[in-house]
Formats: C-alpha cells, structure tokens, sequence
C-alpha cells in the first residue's frame, strides 16, 4: 500500500452541486489554495462545454503552480466521428494543460440509452480518443463512467473498456461510481477483477449518494487504487463527491500514506473555509477534521474529561488540520465549562473560585430563558462580568421611541429618537434607518460618538432573528443574534425577548459595549474605571 496520487475536482465537478457558480477569478483563486495544499492534480473543467472553462484555461497558463498538474476534462469522441476531427477533443488540447482527463461509458446500459450507440463502437471511441490524445503529448487520465454499475451489469464488457483505455496508453484507469450506490463489502472484488485484467495504475471516483464516498474511496488504496479523485468539502452534484477535507487527513493520520507534508496539512481547515466562501456556501459545521464542531465539547463530563486529557474526547490533535478546540457553554455546562471558556478570553476564572458557581447559574438561567451563547461569545464574556458584579455599564439608557411609517408612495420611513446618560452627560438625538432596528443602532452610535469616538471603526457586519417557539405567533420569543467587527477582530452577541425591538436592543448594547472595552478606551474616565476594577479582581 502506497500514498495515492490526490486529484482535486472542485472546480469542475464540485461547481455541479446546486446554487454554486465559480467565476473565473474564484478558480484561478481554488487552483492556487489547491497548489498549496499540494493536491497532485487540479482539474479545471470542461474547455470544450462552456465560454467560463475556456476562459479558465487561457488564463491558468498564467498560473505559477508549483507542485500540481493542471487537467482539461472531456468526454470520448462522438460516435462515427474520429477523435481528430471532433471539436471537443480539440478543444481538450486547445486548453495546453498537460494533463488530459476523458470519461468513457463503461455500463452497457448507458452505451445504449444514453449515447445510442453500440457496445462495439463506444470502444472504439475510447481507444481512438485516448490513442490520439497520448499521441498528442499528454498524460491522460480515463474516467470509467459508472464502473460498478457497468460491472454487476456484465462484468466482460465493463473490463472490456478499462481493457480498450489501458492498452491505448491510459496513464491512470479510474473507476467511477457515478451514481454512489456500490457497498464497501462490493468493492474489493471489483477491484481485484480490474487489477487481473490491466496492469496501469487505478483510480477511484466515488460519489456520496449512499453516504459511502470517502469509505469507498479509502477502501480503494487500501486494496491497491494508487489515484483517489475528489472534491474540497465533498461539493458536487446531488450527495456530492468523496470529500477530500476528511480523505486527505485519515490517509496521512490514520493510515500513515502522507500525500501532503505536515505544514501543508495544517491549512485543509482554512482551504475549506476559503473554499466555501468562494463557492458562497454555508461551511458545514459538522464536517470531520475541518468543521468548526470537529472538537467542540459541550456536556460537563466531556469538557472535564478534554482539559485532563485531550484524547479522551479527540481523535486527533485539531492543530494538525489546522483546526480548533471550542468549549461550548449551555444549560449542559458544568464548572469546568465555564473555567475553560472564561480562559479562552483570557479571563482567569478557577473552577473552584465561588463566582463560577454563579457564572454557571446564571447562565443556566438565561439559556432557559432561550439565550443561547454557543455563538455570542462575548455575550458570554459580559454575562461573566455581569454575574460578579463586575459589570459597570459605559452609557445608560434613559429611554428611546421608534417611528414607523409607510407613506403613499410605498417608501417604509423609520425613526428613532434616543436619551441615554454617560456619567453626569445627558444625549437626547435621532436617527433614521432603512428599517426600526437600523434606526435604532444609528441614533445610539450617533449619541455616543462624541463620547466614545472609538465607535466610528465598528460596524455591523450580520444580523439574524430566530423565532424559538412558533406556537404563539407574531408573540413568539425571538432570539437575535448580531456580528460586529472593527480593524481588530470580529464578535457576536445575542438578546431575548418576545418583543423584536427589545432582543434587538440588548444584543446591540453588548455589542457595543463589548467593542469598547475590548478596545481599552483612552476616554472618558468611567471606561478607565471599569477596566481598572476588571483587571484588578480579574486577570483579562
């Protein structure tokens, strides 16, 4: 068993899956990451099927890879149609990419409903496609389209084509289960059939459908497959492909095959987030070894246990993958939740310090109220603040009143008017907004600004309501939870309340609030003050 050669699809397969669509410059961006990833070979589309892949390769040729082979994908030639004279094979060798990938059907089924063709000319179509391209000065890569289907179809004609590919100068032989429905208990006699009938390197091109890509994929180097092809965070189309953020990490760390150096292995969780945010997809939170939950403990039990011993609740070091441990702070929490958590911002907070007790208390309070601080960590640091009665408000609210008005023209036109106190200082103001909450966050900065100038570099970056119980209707609690951020880091903070208006506001008084402590305020003196009398009873 060797380390198999990585073939990334993420901008050609992976752009398939449903509300994803790369722009050029995004895969140009990917095909860098990839490099650096030091993934084996980048496939970078169809040139022959669309103006974007075309565009794709004229400029990749500018691309600096340092380590990967970029790939032109397509299909065999036409049927009656020879390679030389079929205008998307040309346009596989028009995309000057040293590598070629073409895909051939291998299930008699498909040769007949699909192509509409005979099984005898669909194998001539792959052994003058590849013949020709391997004549041309390219290492080519063929894709046996659903393989595994073919196989338990009729297994002769399903190693007649890998035989027809093979014996014309394929370089690799991939066996795809492009409908994702074969078991691992079916693959290594597959498998074994193929490597008795061809001697070129296999490959492996799993799809998820059945949940058992990156198994299968596994399964494959395992038994001899020295090629496995895949996609970052498993994207492409319906289930997905086998995910190469999980394929990569257990082939170096669980099955001793490095494929990438350590270093290069500690930026997969970065690639997947990049990604993602390229592709303008959710990350998957759950994901293994990448996703922002892989080593997020929650339950009382576990976070004791992980502070003792990491391993008792990881499977690996989360540095590795250049991921995270996250310690999670619920109504499931106990002291040693709150202990780490506190130290994660730099609070010392013992376990057996008497306030924990009250930072768990009232934490369990709010959480059943319906807060929720897994993703309002400085919520949570306040609440801290708030428990020990270490808290000293920077403003006080005196009172605010919202105008909402829909003219005759259609336009929504909101006010606020605001009066809040900082220190013997009375503000009394106003604002407009393009909606109540908008209103109100722009009276409030508009009143403190003079105060606390520091407010000019936050901002509001996201902002979403959740309804926790619908059963009450338009009176239903709401949980609000807002992200904020200036030039030096990015915070979020949460309130509650069965009134929109009221969650919003005390989700936008922590963020506020947060941001300027965090920032050590140089003025007035009452912020001074409080950060004085935080770092004396705790060390920040």
């Amino acid at each position: 068993m060797r380390a198999p050669a990585i073939y990334d699809t993420t901008l050609r397969d992976g752009s398939q899956r449903e509300g994803i669509s790369l722009m050029v410059n995004d895969k140009l961006k990917i095909a860098e990451k990839l490099d650096e990833l030091g993934v084996d070979y980048i496939e970078g589309g169809w040139p022959g099927s669309n103006p974007k892949d075309m565009e794709f390769f004229q400029r990749a040729r500018e691309l600096n890879l340092k380590h990967a082979r970029l790939c032109a994908f397509g299909s065999t030639r036409r049927p009656g149609t020879a390679a030389k004279d079929d205008p998307n094979v040309q346009a596989l060798l028009e995309a000057e990419t040293p590598v070629v990938t073409v895909f051939g059907k291998s299930w008699d089924f498909h040769v007949d409903k699909a192509l509409g063709t005979t099984l005898t000319e669909n194998l001539a179509m792959i052994r003058d496609t590849v013949s020709y391209l391997k004549a041309a000065g390219r290492e080519v890569i063929f894709d046996a389209e659903h393989f595994f289907d073919g196989y338990k179809s009729n297994p002769a004609y399903a190693l007649e084509v890998v035989r027809a590919a093979a014996e014309n100068g394929a370089d690799v032989v991939v066996l795809c289960d492009t409908n994702g429905g074969v078991m691992p208990w079916e693959l290594p006699a597959i498998l074994a059939s193929v490597q008795n009938a061809v001697s070129v390197p296999l490959g492996i091109h799993a799809h998820d459908d059945a949940g058992m890509a990156v198994a299968n994929s596994l399964l494959a180097v395992r038994h001899g497959a020295t090629h496995v092809q895949g996609t970052i965070n498993g994207y492409g189309e319906r289930c997905g492909n086998a995910n190469l953020c999980t394929i990569i990490p257990t082939l170096q760390l669980k099955m001793n095959l490095p494929v990438v150096t350590p270093e290069q292995l500690k930026t997969l969780t970065k690639l997947s987030r990049i990604v993602a945010e390229l592709a303008n997809m959710v990350p998957l939170e759950q994901q293994p070894y990448v996703g922002n939950n892989a080593f997020a403990h929650k339950g009382g039990i576990h976070v004791d246990a992980v502070h003792k011993n990491p391993g008792t609740y990881e499977h690996i070091d989360p540095r590795l993958v250049g991921n995270r441990r996250r310690i999670l702070v619920s109504e499931l929490s106990g002291r040693s939740n709150i202990f780490l958590k506190a130290r994660e911002s730099n609070i010392n907070l013992p376990r057996d310090y008497p306030g924990t007790k009250l930072v768990l208390q009232r934490l369990k309070e709010m959480e059943h109220q319906g807060y929720q601080f897994e993703g309002a960590e400085a919520s949570f640091e306040l609440l801290i603040l708030k428990a020990l009665q270490l808290y000293r408000p920077l403003f006080k609210l005196e009172g605010f009143r919202l105008i909402i008005e829909k003219r005759a023209s259609g336009q929504i036109y909101s006010e606020a008017t605001i009066k809040v106190r900082v220190g013997e200082q009375q503000v009394h103001t106003a604002a407009e907004g393009n909606g109540p909450v908008n209103a109100l966050d722009n009276a409030l900065r508009k009143a403190l600004e003079g105060v606390y100038p520091a407010l000019k570099k936050m901002k509001l970056t996201d902002f979403k309501v959740r309804v926790l119980d619908g059963k009450d209707g338009t009176g239903s609690q709401v949980r609000v939870l807002i992200e904020s951020s200036d030039d030096q880091k990015t915070w979020s903070t949460v309130g509650v309340s069965p009134n929109i208006i009221e969650a919003s506001w005390q989700a936008l008084v922590d963020s506020l609030e947060y941001g300027l402590l965090c920032r050590e305020l140089p003025e007035p003196d009452q912020a001074k003050e409080v950060l004085r009398q935080i770092k004396k009873e705790i060390t920040w």
